[in-house]
């Protein structure tokens, strides 16, 4: 059976996505969880996880000069368009590995053949254990690129996970904003949940993430975090949302209960509160909406 895969985004930063997603993994019974938020991955603070093993993720190559061959041309420091080739005062060439964007050039113009490609470890995935069942997470290296590429990489992970351990559903935790790893999170997905909150920003950036959600042609509801903070807006976002096809949108008030419980490293589900009980409302509505995705009556926004 394949499993169904929900995704959780966000226009912005700090909406409270994270902390819907594992209330969600506390509520599902058994789901694989994914972190997607590769460049600043915070999930498992919640569900504290039982670390697995650390495996390197490699998406490009960068060039090393060899200093015995080299014979200080500086050939490739004439073709490089990025500035990555450095001469050193005592005409010894080097290459700034950030800087290299791995196209090769200098090593077929080298008349020494003293340049090779060699791959870069762009950082780490692993496969942990929760609580709540396993959690595929990863960390982008410093100053790295290719984000998208260790997201898709988490994302299949996540998949091949939920099938050997015969898993019904993948719970995504998206990266905020429009970027390259929120289009990576989106790609394949069954089902779309956008967390906002309701000030001017965060409409404006839910507005700007919906664009790429209908893009994709994927069914989609909108949760509106800490709702009573503003209600009339709260009442303009879920019209908006509602006109552009969500099939809900659902709202839950401000509860401190929300932040003690990331305090305590605890999911809001199992620390309790206010705000426990409407994102339970909100996870039995998403459930009814990814059975209803694989029955296939869903038409696409």
């Amino acid at each position: 059976m394949e499993p169904r895969e929900l995704v959780v985004i966000s226009g912005k930063g700090g909406t409270g996505k994270t902390s819907v997603v594992a209330a969600f993994a506390a509520l599902a019974g058994g789901a694989v969880l994914a972190d997607c938020d590769v460049d600043a991955a915070d999930l498992h603070l919640v569900l504290r996880p039982e670390l697995g093993e650390p495996h390197d993720f490699s998406s490009r190559s960068c060039a090393v000069i060899e200093p015995d061959p080299c014979t200080g041309c500086g050939r490739c420091a004439e073709v490089c368009r990025f500035d990555a080739v450095s001469r050193s005062p005592d005409d010894e060439y080097s290459i700034d590995t950030i800087a290299c964007e791995g196209c090769a050039l200098c090593m077929r113009v080298c008349p020494a053949d003293a340049i090779r490609m060699e791959s870069v470890v762009n950082g780490v995935w692993m496969v942990s254990t929760t609580r709540f069942g396993p959690l595929v997470h990863a960390r982008l290296g410093v100053a790295e690129d290719n984000s998208g590429k260790l997201v898709t990489h988490v994302r299949k992970e996540a998949r091949a996970t939920a099938l050997r351990e015969g898993l019904p559903l993948i719970l995504a935790d998206g990266a905020p904003g429009i970027g390259c790893p929120v289009i990576a999170s989106l790609t394949g997905a069954h089902f779309v949940l956008a967390v906002t909150e309701p000030t001017v920003s965060g409409r404006h950036d839910l507005e700007r993430v919906l664009q790429v959600v209908r893009g994709f042609r994927l069914p989609f509801a909108v949760l509106v975090n800490k709702a009573d903070l503003n209600p009339e807006l709260t009442e303009a976002v879920t019209a908006d949302v509602l006109a552009q096809g969500a099939l809900f949108a659902r709202t839950v008030d401000y509860d401190p209960a929300v932040t003690a419980a990331q305090v305590a490293g605890v999911d809001v589900v199992t620390y309790g509160g206010r705000a426990a009980a409407a994102i339970e409302e909100a996870w039995n509505e998403t459930a009814r909406a990814l059975a209803v995705t694989e029955e296939g009556d869903v038409s696409h926004a």
